[in-house]
């Protein structure tokens, strides 16, 4: 069973008043916007289902070609004969009909297994186009995760400067008490409402902060949330991580691995296809002809006044390449550089993979440590106050031992909620290189 941590102060933390209320964006259902309406993973789309189309009419490579092709004309032209006989001289106007329509087969029996090899690197594209779309689908949930949790994580840090300011209210109201009954120096005073306006500032400058995250998290869901929403108050971390099996399951799993594995399948049928245009190519030949001449109106007497010709023809045909100007060649060794090419990408992402799993769980498991000394250390540093601001009161501990308190909370806040938001970022990019958040 997966143990996971929530933030022990959150209960405890003033919760912000809205004028209006606003819609409450779960991450799953930001996630869901995300894989039907962000942009990127749109495009990505379309590639796929590019590819997709090639490949569902790849079999015409295996199908032979027809053509057919129908024409008529009339013909009007002057015509002069002249004989050695002149009597038998004569010219005039002549005037014809001719129709004529032809189908023409060609069908490749044989080209090397060039067609073969065509068919399989389209299905590899297509392969290849679905992971890389997946690619993308993995990569913009990580982008919402972590976009949707750094909103979650300056939501913390507003109530934290929210709960400080309430300490320095109550700082100036002590301080501007103790002034009026004698027993307080001004000071104190201006100093507590120096504290309490810089508390204030940092709520506005925090507001507004959190706004542009949220305007940032629309746009990776292409703008489809509503202008006001509201988001969750806690970070939920999966601290059962092993190393191992992420390491496993990145090698397995990893769609930018796989994609990058596909790109060595594809230059390899690449170069299939270049040496097959070596050998010879085999094609029958089929064809059926229909030819109709009209005469109308004849000057020769010698001509026929009308002709008909159909029929069928077919045969064999074949092409032997000799010499192109060492294309073949050139071809051949761009596509065998290029298999290089793909092998040595495949490395690089696994290298690059492998490497950021490393440093992704070390940063999970530093964070996990930290956030459990500082678990603990933010009720240590709550108490500290609340002790501090009643030995104030009763006059025990001065203003700058109160304050020392209060910064440490301060302190021990910004420690806690950034321990929570780095283990977040280490887990989702775990996820990410393992191939999980889309299982």
């Amino acid at each position: 069973m997966k143990h996971k941590f929530c933030l022990l102060f959150s209960v405890c933390l003033m919760v912000l008043s809205v004028g209006k209320a606003q819609e409450l964006v779960t991450l799953d259902q930001a996630i869901a916007v995300a894989l039907e309406k962000n942009y990127d993973i749109q495009l990505a789309k379309g590639n796929s289902e590019l590819r997709n189309t090639d490949k569902k009419y790849s079999t015409g490579l295996f199908l032979p070609a027809v053509n057919a092709a129908a024409s008529t004309t009339w013909n009007d032209t002057d015509q002069e004969f002249k004989f050695a006989d002149e009597t038998r001289n004569t010219s005039g106007n002549a005037e014809s009909h001719n129709t004529a329509a032809s189908a023409q087969l060609v069908w490749t029996l044989f080209d090397g297994t060039r067609m073969f090899s065509t068919h399989e690197r389209i299905n590899q594209l297509s392969i290849q186009g679905e992971l890389q779309l997946k690619n993308q689908m993995v990569n913009t949930i990580a982008d919402v995760i972590v976009s949707y949790h750094n909103i979650v994580r300056q939501k913390q840090q507003l109530r934290a400067t929210q709960e400080q300011m309430k300490v320095n209210e109550e700082r100036v109201k002590l301080a501007d008490r103790k002034l009026q009954v004698g027993t307080g120096a001004k000071p104190e005073l201006l100093q507590a409402k120096v504290d309490l306006n810089e508390q204030k500032t940092n709520v506005l400058t925090q507001e507004a902060l959190i706004q542009q995250l949220k305007d940032q998290l629309n746009s990776l869901l292409g703008q489809q949330l509503p202008s006001t929403f509201e988001v969750m108050d806690t970070i939920i971390i999966n601290t059962e991580l092993v190393r191992e099996e992420v390491l496993n399951k990145s090698g397995t799993n990893n769609y930018s691995l796989l994609a990058a594995e596909r790109g060595i399948s594809i230059a390899q049928l690449t170069l299939q296809e270049r040496r097959a245009e070596r050998l010879p190519f085999l094609n029958f030949n089929a064809a059926y002809n229909f030819t109709d001449n009209d005469n109308t109106k004849l000057i020769n007497p010698f001509s026929s006044v009308q002709s008909q010709f159909k029929g069928f023809n077919y045969g064999l045909s074949i092409s032997i390449p000799i010499l192109n100007g060492f294309n073949i060649t050139r071809q051949t060794k761009q596509a065998a550089i290029n298999i290089q090419q793909q092998k040595t990408v495949y490395e690089q992402t696994k290298t690059i993979t492998n490497v950021a799993v490393v440093n992704a769980y070390s940063s999970y498991e530093v964070a996990m440590k930290v956030l459990q000394v500082e678990e603990e250390n933010i009720l240590l540093a709550r108490e500290n106050v609340t002790i501090a601001l009643e030995s104030f009161k009763r006059g025990i501990y001065t203003f700058i031992e109160l304050r020392t308190a209060q910064q440490s909370l301060e302190s021990a806040y910004d420690r806690l909620i950034a321990a929570r938001y780095l283990a977040k970022l280490a887990e989702t990019e775990l996820l990410r290189l393992s191939g999980a958040l889309l299982r």
